[in-house]
């Protein structure tokens, strides 16, 4: 298992590509957050009235504990730059050939995708890791007089790690059962950002909300909206009650389809032709 991990972690460690997507990464995490951040600053500085009614409704979402759920959240939708990476990796492999010199090397199959597992886990990994960091630096820059709290909601990084894997997974699937990057990129780009998009938003309002069963809506919905969005009206508090009540019931689906999808990985790869 180790000697898999080490293995593939030097293959990655020596692909451009993984260095490029770590930076782009590390730059717009903070970068989102940030644009977030002085909009809320900008909302809440002055002496204006409703200066001071935003600052009440508001809280300051980017200092501890909220921190670790408002940078989750935000962090979450750029989750397309490493589902890149993992497109590209996988598809590499058969752009190469490396896949059958691994089976060459006295590798299995089963093996094979268990090390392809590895590296999804890696990217998530990676991507929690600056997620932690960027948190932890908004939480201190935001509010200093909070770090005390900073224990506060840690549940919130399990659930970014957990999202991340299997968004990626997902990623991984298309790249994997497809092989070409150019198509599965273009197929994975068109459903991420507009098919799942306009069919969660119309499942909603016409469907009664069946959307939330769509493979990214299901991991999606693990870290709802920051607090300070339930406090916009006795709709919008329901509202957030309710997702936060449907947390649990999302991370067992999460799992649920992050597992099924690894099992057809292998049941694949056990009988297709190299």
């Amino acid at each position: 298992m180790l000697t898999l991990i080490k293995i593939e972690w030097l293959k990655i460690k020596k692909y451009p590509a993984f260095w490029w997507m770590l930076a782009i990464v590390m730059l717009t995490y903070p970068g989102l957050n940030g644009m977030f951040y002085y909009g809320y600053i900008k909302a809440t500085s002055g002496k204006e009235i409703t200066n001071n009614i935003a600052k009440m409704l508001l809280g300051n979402p980017f200092a501890f504990p909220e921190t670790w759920h408002s940078v989750a959240y935000f962090s979450s939708i750029f989750v397309l730059l490493p589902s890149i990476l993992v497109i590209m990796l996988v598809t590499n492999e058969y752009n190469f050939k490396t896949h059958r010199q691994n089976i060459i090397d006295g590798w299995s199959r089963q093996q094979y995708i268990t090390s392809k597992l590895f590296d999804v886990l890696i990217v998530s990994v990676i991507a929690t890791l600056v997620y932690v960091a960027v948190s932890i630096a908004f939480g201190i820059y935001a509010d200093s007089s909070t770090v005390s709290q900073w224990n506060e909601q840690l549940r919130y990084i399990p659930l970014f790690l957990l999202q991340t894997f299997s968004q990626l997974s997902i990623a991984f699937l298309l790249g994997y059962l497809i092989k070409k990057a150019f198509i599965a990129l273009g197929i994975f780009l068109f459903y991420y950002l507009i098919v799942e998009n306009i069919a969660t938003t119309y499942a909603r309002y016409k469907m009664n909300d069946i959307g939330r069963f769509l493979p990214f809506e299901i991991s999606d919905r693990i870290i709802p909206s920051p607090a300070f969005f339930g406090r916009f009206g006795k709709d919008a508090k329901e509202g957030y009650e309710h997702a936060l009540n449907l947390v649990p019931e999302h991370i067992v689906y999460t799992i649920l389809l992050t597992t099924g999808i690894w099992m057809i990985c292998y049941a694949v790869h056990k009988r297709r032709d190299l």
